[in-house]
């Protein structure tokens, strides 16, 4: 190791800062939480304490092994964030625009059959039980009450 630090270090594909400890930098992959993060350093055999900017290219591409195909690597079950695919029926993990894509597919899913949650998501309101008396309003913090006439000086 050398004693240079790279400030931009890119993992799958993703810029991630290389000041930082690795496994908070591969939080700011779109789909690795704090657990997954730590879970693949270990399989990669990699410190995860270790300063990101400071890892070799060899690291580099362990980690991206790991991350490729993670159930592979041995990462347990659980820390997947796609169980049972609802068209495959396989676990996987998902990660950046593969994770909003099948959101999206998710919600579209869900309007089209009519469901309570697709129902809610279609009105824009919340899913999950909250109250809705004060908050969701959809013109919160718009414009508010009429504005003055301004009077033009000639």
């Amino acid at each position: 190791m050398t004693d240079e630090i790279k400030h931009i270090v890119r993992i799958a594909n993703t810029d991630v800062a290389g000041q930082k400890p690795l496994y908070l930098s591969l939080q700011k992959i779109k789909g690795v939480g704090e657990n997954f993060s730590r879970a693949v350093c270990v399989l990669a055999k990699v410190d995860y304490m270790t300063i990101t900017g400071t890892i070799s290219d060899k690291q580099v591409e362990a980690i991206e092994k790991v991350l490729a195909d993670p159930e592979k690597a041995g990462v347990p079950k659980h820390f997947l964030n796609r169980l049972n695919d609802y068209e495959t029926g396989e676990d996987k993990h998902l990660f950046t625009a593969d994770l909003d894509f099948e959101k999206d597919q998710d919600i579209k899913k869900l309007r089209k059959i009519k469901s309570y949650r697709g129902l809610r998501h279609h009105w824009r309101l919340p899913l999950r039980g909250q109250r809705t008396g004060s908050n969701f309003r959809p013109n919160k913090g718009k414009g508010g009450a009429v504005k003055k006439k301004t009077t033009v000086r000639k």
